[in-house]
């Protein structure tokens, strides 16, 4: 099982938070909305990545646990 970030595209402003927090996942496109690679988020940065799940203004970042068990 693995853990990566979704955007909720429908509550996502683009506050671009999302992208300080975790520049290693989140990119920001020429309009300020977050592109995830979609890699699996190692467990070194799970911490760093619920905080921008968690801090997100708009609630639009989700960490997934993704694989069966």
């Amino acid at each position: 099982m693995d853990q990566r970030i979704d955007i909720d595209w429908t509550s996502c402003q683009g506050h671009g938070l999302c992208a300080e927090l975790l520049p290693e996942h989140i990119t920001l496109d020429e309009w300020g909305y977050p592109q995830v690679d979609g890699t699996p988020v190692p467990a070194r940065t799970v911490k760093r990545a619920r905080r921008a799940a968690s801090d997100c203004p708009a609630l639009a970042v989700k960490l997934t646990v993704r694989g069966a068990p």
